[in-house]
């Protein structure tokens, strides 16, 4: 099918959703991003991209051979949380080096590119209602405003308010944990810089340079029972935050005293949605497959999918065969994926024998466990 000067909306101006809308103007698609933020702007925070992601970011022309604003990652540290004790050390998978960007330094160069290519973005624009008609999706923003296009993709998060037309209400579960987020200046350079993975009982810290060594990116996930509000902008009280990791030491112990200005960001959970698209309108990303952050895997899922959006959106003779065909052949890598990182969470918090246990096994086959996971790492979704 020749998607030029199809009309398509994009729903959410995030990472998938500006991936996607480059990728079908690059195509000569007509594309309208809708933001309903009055700018694009992030809480500070890293993201992680490994291999599978940045394939789609150098075929989108985003990245390079040595990508701007993305600091290569050697590899990762394990680590034990009373004195930082080094457990093993993971190299770079074998499919290719990940990067540390920050989100917002990523979420700069798609929308730059999507300024260059021609998409239309309008912010502050929050989307009130989406109907499908028998030849297009018409769009009804809150302001009133309705416009039709041939197909409409929702990119907006894990809350989308797009994916309950497709599949109903659906109450998300809390996986009784807790994300602490923050960044912190940072002086200390390496030549090759790595993630630190501190694992304690029933808490965790990951912590990774970003911008040059410019930051520290903390990620700190504790086990807890009391919270009830679904959200990832809460902000957090540092003293908070580092009486709850106080016996963490070592570097990480350095790190989070420094923290001054953490976000909280509570981990809920939808299932992959059971329903992804419906001849007009299909979800991309976390709208479609939220998970846990213990895979660094979201916004490289949201890239794949689009790569495989926009293929068949060509290969295929119709829209509606194309969307179909979409959803038969991510639905798949998404549950396993998902899978993959809801096993992390509970292997990153054992307590007692069991912990000790796992570090010795850890210690043997840490060099070796960047394998485990090749299947996620290799896969090329633009071969």
């Amino acid at each position: 099918m020749n998607i030029s000067g199809l009309k398509f909306g994009v729903i959410g101006g995030g990472i998938g959703g500006l991936a996607a809308a480059v990728a079908l103007r690059q195509r000569g698609a007509q594309v309208t991003v809708f933001e309903q933020a009055a700018e694009l702007a992030e809480v500070g925070a890293g993201l992680q991209i490994s291999a599978n992601g940045m394939v789609v970011l150098r075929a989108l022309g985003v990245a390079g051979d040595t990508p701007v604003a993305g600091l290569q990652s050697h590899g990762t540290e394990l680590r034990d949380y009373r004195a930082g004790r080094l457990i093993s050390q993971i190299p770079p998978p074998a499919a290719g080096p990940t990067y540390y960007y920050h989100r917002a330094d990523l979420l700069g160069l798609l929308h730059k590119a999507a300024i260059r290519d021609g998409v239309e973005l309008r912010l502050g624009a929050e989307v009130a209602e989406m109907r499908k008609h028998p030849s297009e999706a018409e769009i009804v923003l809150t302001d009133g405003a309705r416009i039709c296009v041939d197909c409409a993709i929702a990119a907006d998060g894990g809350r989308s308010a797009i994916r309950p037309l497709l599949n109903g209400v659906e109450a998300p579960e809390f996986t009784h944990q807790v994300a602490w987020r923050a960044t912190i200046q940072w002086q200390r350079r390496d030549d090759f810089p790595r993630a630190v993975l501190t694992m304690g009982p029933g808490r965790h810290v990951v912590t990774y340079p970003l911008r040059d060594h410019a930051l520290m990116n903390i990620v700190a996930v504790e086990e807890r029972s009391d919270w009830h509000e679904e959200g990832w902008r809460r902000r957090g009280d540092p003293e908070d935050l580092q009486r709850r990791f106080a016996d963490f030491g070592g570097v990480v112990g350095g790190i989070l005293n420094q923290v001054q200005e953490p976000h909280l960001w509570a981990l809920f959970l939808r299932p992959v949605a059971a329903t992804w698209q419906n001849g007009r309108m299909a979800l991309l990303g976390d709208a479609a497959h939220p998970t846990l952050p213990f895979m660094a895997q979201g916004a490289c899922l949201a890239l794949e999918d689009t790569w495989a959006l926009i293929r068949l959106l060509e290969e295929q003779s119709g829209l509606s065969q194309a969307l179909v065909e979409y959803e038969a052949g991510r639905r798949p890598r998404a549950e396993k994926v998902v899978a993959a990182a809801g096993s992390n969470a509970r292997n990153f918090h054992l307590q007692g024998p069991k912990r000790l246990a796992a570090q010795l096994a850890l210690m043997a086959v840490g060099p070796r466990l960047s394998k485990k996971y090749d299947w996620i790492y290799s896969y090329d979704v633009t071969a």
